[in-house]
């Protein structure tokens, strides 16, 4: 029996990792400056902090924004539609278009949900340019990093996120505990 040729369409879609986001993310670098992660009234959609500043999610929104996927607009829409499937750390009663997408464990969840899960490994070779992949850091504090299309000297994929002093490309894809793998699925 053959494989229809939809199905095979949308396995090619989620098989490989966008090799547009690491370029993409890599702007910021020299341009946010400041880690800043002080509650923010954004304009909707589209809204985003001063550039000069943010947090390592704001890294992952303006690279996705530039790909025509708004994580605000998608974030606070499923969050309308299922947010009771949503993390409840926030003692939020309804969901907030300001700040949800900017929060780690709402981005794992729209990204289970949206199916852009993979394994996650030590294998330096499962990490694909553009590929997301989250952490803890400090013990405890989520994170969110963008998988580059660079390596180390010993062949590991560099990362690009905001840590604390701004967007930076780095080697430390496995510094810290990993706690999620995503590949996200966008229409070329």
């Amino acid at each position: 029996m053959k494989t229809p040729l939809f199905l095979l369409a949308a396995l090619a879609l989620t098989a490989c990792a966008d090799s547009r986001l690491p370029a993409l993310a890599r702007r910021q670098i020299g341009v946010t400056v400041d880690y800043d992660p002080a509650y923010v009234r954004l304009a909707y959609p589209g809204g985003d902090v001063p550039q000069d500043r943010g947090v390592c999610t704001d890294v992952v929104i303006r690279a996705l924004r530039l790909l025509h996927f708004d994580l605000q607009k998608e974030v606070h829409e499923d969050m309308k539609r299922n947010f009771s499937r949503y993390p409840k750390r926030w003692g939020l009663k309804h969901p907030d278009k300001n700040i949800d997408h900017r929060r780690v464990p709402n981005l794992q969840t729209f990204f289970k949900r949206k199916g852009w899960s993979l394994p996650i490994s030590q294998n330096p070779a499962d990490y694909k340019p553009g590929d997301l992949v989250t952490c803890t850091v400090a013990g405890s504090l989520p994170h969110i990093m963008i998988v580059s299309d660079r390596k180390g000297s010993d062949g590991t994929p560099l990362i690009i996120h905001n840590i604390g002093a701004g967007a930076v490309e780095e080697d430390c894809l496995f510094t810290f505990p990993l706690t999620g793998h995503y590949r996200p699925a966008l229409k070329r």
